[in-house]
């Protein structure tokens, strides 16, 4: 073998790159703990061992220093032929270093932004580290934390209880324990935090709600409609406006809460969105949304008071996607089912929307949008039908 050629025994099994800190687990096989890290926490596959598939008992990583010590001599003797040597690993956090850490914090209020700060740095040096916070407590402290802090304190336990991801069960726990102030503490930084605390916070609210009881979602208040509009609006990041659409959309399956959202500004933020909208994720969000505010009066009434509100959703219908389709045929049925006056009904041939519903018949795809789009062409068939508006093709396959 080449002597500058990588032994074998010195790459990671998983990722065939050149390990770093080698650890063994339970089952014998040896990994470079970054990668196996993210396969055991990241990949929730914490159950097996990804080069023997053998279940394991337990998932602690134990360091093997010899072969470390073997890949570090040979990195300095091949260093001339770019072979970087590297530093010691950092220590694995310990359990009573956290638990500690937080009683002084509890104890001392004016240590509480270092804590955050020392939180924040174990936070991001490991997996397992985040794992040892969570079994301290630390998902805990962090939304007490948010809920009697200035916003710059909150800020910092957001980040930190972000990147922790805690799992359903805790955030359920949080929900039921401590919803209100839990919520009311992340409007509050949604108010007034920067934008990258505000994008931290919508994610976390986007999954506190997801487990929240149905009394908590009815009870959602205007002003975290206000905001989570705000969000849209800013662009703060595509992440943020994807997850912000999410919550529009799982909040107004639940009692008022369309009302709320439309009188927040909700269907012209989002027909402003759409004009441009290139991401075809975010573009099928932005309809899903329309569409469930559509579901009441208030909503249908801004769609079609707004100049580009038709013009745009028929825009997107077979251009994006076959769920995007299907939730804009959604909107145009519910508009000339409920909302179709003269007016309406004139605007629909003239920005393409009828013209648009007979292509729906003459392309392959879902059967439901084909069967509304044929229902909502014959509701109207006495204004529509003979119309100059719609070119003589798609005329033709009128029902």
């Amino acid at each position: 073998m080449d002597e500058t050629e990588v032994p074998a025994l010195f790459l990671c099994p998983v990722s065939l790159q050149l390990m770093r800190d080698p650890v063994t687990l339970c089952t014998g096989m040896t990994y470079d703990r970054q990668n196996i890290e993210r396969w055991l926490f990241s990949c929730k596959n914490n159950k097996t061992c990804p080069v023997t598939r053998q279940s394991l008992s337990h998932t602690d990583l134990t360091p093997n220093h010899t072969l470390r010590r073997l890949i570090q001599a040979w990195c300095d003797h091949n260093a001339c032929f770019g072979h970087e040597t590297f530093s010691s690993p950092n220590p694995t956090i310990d359990q009573t270093e956290i638990v500690k850490l937080l009683l002084e914090a509890k104890k001392f209020p004016e240590k509480q932004l270092k804590c955050l700060s020392r939180l924040q740095y174990i936070a991001l040096e490991s997996e397992s580290n985040k794992i040892c916070l969570e079994s301290a407590g630390a998902i805990d402290f962090l939304a007490s934390t948010m809920m009697i802090n200035s916003t710059g304190m909150s800020e910092a336990a957001i980040k930190i209880m972000f990147h922790l991801n805690p799992s359903e069960s805790q955030l359920k726990n949080l929900m039921n324990n401590e919803g209100i102030q839990f919520v009311e503490s992340l409007l509050h930084v949604l108010k007034l935090g920067k934008f990258q605390s505000r994008s931290y916070t919508t994610l976390l609210l986007k999954s506190a709600l997801k487990v929240a009881s149905p009394t908590q979602l009815n009870n959602v208040t205007p002003e975290l409609f206000v905001e989570i509009i705000r969000v849209l609006r800013d662009q703060i990041s595509l992440e943020a406006s994807k997850a912000a659409l999410k919550l529009l959309v799982e909040l107004c399956s639940w009692g008022r809460n369309k009302i709320k959202a439309v009188e927040s500004g909700g269907v012209l933020v989002i027909v402003e969105l759409l004009v441009d909208a290139s991401d075809r994720r975010a573009c099928e969000l932005m309809l899903i949304a329309l569409e469930k505010l559509c579901g009441c009066a208030e909503g249908r009434a801004e769609l079609v008071s707004h100049g580009a509100g038709i013009a745009v959703v028929a825009k997107k219908i077979l251009r994006v996607s076959q769920v995007a389709s299907d939730r804009g045929v959604k909107i145009l049925t519910s508009i000339c089912r409920y909302s179709a006056t003269p007016r309406v009904l004139h605007e629909m041939l003239l920005f393409g929307a009828v013209s648009k519903l007979c292509l729906v018949l003459q392309v392959e795809g879902c059967f439901k949008a084909k069967e509304r789009a044929k229902e909502t062409l014959k509701l109207h068939s006495l204004v529509w039908r003979n119309s100059t508006c719609i070119p003589l093709p798609l005329l033709a396959s009128y029902p």
